[in-house]
């Protein structure tokens, strides 16, 4: 009797030592290369090409999925493809990293403890990536950078190449390459694809496979749509942006989690759905489901990711449209508050008002960064327990839409009037 019961105990001692086992495996590997080519196409899109080599630890979780990282939410999702060692994989919506991407899903193909596998994954279209240059106004900027991983999962260094392939038809004596990140040569090697388009290539055998490293470049902007250059909003803020956003550095602290909600950072990562708990704080990891709808035009431009000067000139909009302000000067914005105010204004219009009533420069970056920040919180508020990435892709076009009549308008308040329209009609916001 008493080597049955202790048989029983081995027995059960065992299978649940096993299975604690199992459940404890976290992801480990190492990205032994990764070399993206990244094309600039002459319509000013932008198409990627990736190859990941992983390998994965033994007594490590198998890699399923790997999340790779997009420039902006702007791509043609049926242009991606991807394969593992030559074998077609799929590719999913449900991506975990920050920001905007892809999830590649190994599916048969999961590269198990122990074994290296390839994953080669190519972007078709990316749009919205190049801008103008701020040293010459005859140029446009394109600057990338390439997926990188968690680093609590990432062991040993990645040989990491990076080839820009710049639009057909420059000449090799007119680009201009942008200082190199760090650990990589401060020149890049240049050379003629096989197409004739000119290359700039950076390579750094003893990389971090999860440190962000940004690459740049400028070529005149004739080689590409002047309608493809993100160009400054309709009201130009004077630098003030650029100031705010610099100045948010001290205030980012507060506001960590919902900017890793947001996807400030381009962080990406390994693994299925369990692997939200292994990110960060379940509260936020974990998404909702459902539409978050009614959310005003700003609001939407933030949870979008919408750069600030467009999210700013918005506001702008909103207030002078609402007869809450007039502009008096346009070089820099001077505002003429009215009072009083309308009682339809909302807090972020107030305060974006409140701000201008200063006047010293510091202190109404001050206000601005403060309405700024009040700004993401109550977004990320509303947010709970809706799908970020459903609410997203329901604005997504709305939001270009709306845009692209605001940019073509001839005057301000044509702008105005179009901007206003198009919301009212897609329930964006009835106010607007």
């Amino acid at each position: 009797m008493k080597q049955k019961l202790l048989a029983i105990c081995l027995v059960f001692l065992l299978t649940f030592g096993i299975v604690g086992g199992a459940s404890a495996q976290s992801y480990s590997f190492s990205l032994d290369k990764e070399v993206v080519n990244v094309f600039w196409n002459s319509d000013g899109t932008q198409s990627l090409d990736y190859v990941f080599t992983f390998t994965n630890q033994p007594g490590a979780h198998v890699i399923d999925f790997v999340d790779v990282g997009l420039p902006n939410s702007n791509y043609q999702y049926n242009s991606i493809t991807a394969d593992v060692n030559g074998n077609p994989v799929g590719i999913s919506t449900d991506y975990q990293g920050t920001g905007s991407g892809v999830a590649v899903d190994l599916g048969g193909q999961a590269i198990q403890p122990g074994q290296t596998g390839s994953v080669h994954v190519s972007v078709g279209q990316v749009s919205n990536v190049i801008y103008p240059d701020d040293k010459d106004q005859n140029y446009a900027s394109a600057d990338f950078a390439p997926t990188y991983f968690d680093g609590q999962f990432v062991v040993g260094s990645t040989d990491l190449t990076v080839t820009f392939h710049l639009p057909p038809g420059v000449k090799p004596e007119e680009p201009r390459w942008h200082s190199a990140p760090s650990g990589f040569p401060s020149e890049p090697q240049t050379g003629l694809d096989s197409e004739g388009r000119v290359t700039y290539t950076w390579q750094n055998p003893s990389a971090t496979g999860s440190q962000q490293y940004t690459f740049g470049a400028s070529f005149p902007k004739t080689y590409v749509p002047a309608t493809a250059i993100v160009t400054p909003p309709a009201f130009d803020i004077n630098g003030l942006i650029s100031s705010i956003l610099k100045g948010l550095g001290p205030l980012l602290f507060c506001c960590f989690f919902f900017f890793m909600f947001v996807g400030l950072p381009v962080m990406t990562a390994v693994g299925n759905n369990r692997r939200k708990l292994q990110y960060m704080s379940p509260k936020i990891a974990i998404e909702g489901h459902g539409i978050k709808r009614g959310l005003t035009a700003v609001e939407a431009g933030i949870l979008m990711e919408q750069p600030l000067d467009k999210v700013m000139t918005m506001i702008l909009f909103g207030v002078v449209k609402k007869g809450a302000a007039t502009v008096t000067k346009r070089d820099p914005l001077t505002l003429t508050v009215n009072e009083p105010l309308p009682a339809d204004l909302h807090d972020y219009e107030t305060k974006f008002l409140q701000a201008f009533k200063e006047t010293g420069v510091n202190e109404r970056r001050k206000a601005l960064q403060d309405m700024t920040v009040a700004l993401v919180k109550s977004v990320s508020e509303k947010m709970k327990g809706f799908s970020r990435n459903e609410t997203i892709e329901y604005y997504k076009r709305i939001m270009e839409s709306a845009w692209e009549q605001v940019q073509k308008a001839d005057t301000p308040e044509v702008q105005m009037a179009f901007f206003d329209q198009q919301l009212e009609w897609t329930m964006l916001d009835k106010d607007y």
